[in-house]
């Protein structure tokens, strides 16, 4: 049976990367695969997924109104799909979410989701809590505060370096706008 996976991390921490290399994976073995990203990061221009190490790769993209089900479901008819892959998850509706639920459940095709957990503030993305909350196996990537420990938040900050604390939950942006930080770190850099 397949399952419905949720990689999860801060800023910086190999998210992208680790996808590329899942899709590198299976497409050596000669299986087909779907890649995902979200529409609202078009960071990347016409190679969609990309990640800091200069790994890159096409993908569909998605906005809110996308019926991830029928699009998904096409293809796999048409190419029998060994595992569809979403880069930037957390921009997922609770709505997609369970759509890809469903594809792992009724289709049998395993769905690797990488996204945030949390935003600038430390809340939930809406994606991120229902993947947390319905996936089958959850995975954490490992990303390092300056101190060492590992980071958790992902601390947006101004063109000067300082720390914003209000403002819309999703701005696109990189390490130019945003660092990732230990809990503590976060913290102290909102007070």
């Amino acid at each position: 049976m397949a399952k419905l996976y949720f990689y999860y991390a801060s800023m910086n921490a190999g998210k992208s990367t680790t996808l590329l290399q899942a899709d590198f994976n299976y497409r050596e073995r000669g299986m087909a695969t779907m890649l995902w990203t979200a529409a609202i990061d078009d960071r990347s221009g016409d190679r969609a997924i990309a990640s800091r190490i200069g790994l890159d790769a096409a993908a569909h993209r998605y906005d809110p109104e996308t019926d991830i089900w029928a699009s998904i479901s096409a293809e796999h008819s048409r190419t029998r799909l060994a595992c569809v892959l979403v880069d930037e998850a957390q921009f997922l509706t609770p709505a997609q979410v369970w759509q890809l639920a469903r594809l792992a459940d009724e289709g049998n095709i395993p769905i690797l989701c990488y996204g945030l957990r949390t935003d600038f503030q430390g809340a939930l993305f809406p994606g991120s809590a229902v993947l947390l909350g319905i996936a089958d196996s959850l995975v954490e990537l490992k990303a390092v505060c300056h101190c060492g420990r590992k980071a958790t938040m992902n601390l947006r900050v101004d063109e000067s370096g300082a720390a914003v604390r209000a403002g819309a939950q999703t701005e696109i942006g990189g390490n130019d706008r945003y660092v990732a930080l230990c809990r503590r770190h976060f913290s102290e850099a909102l007070r």
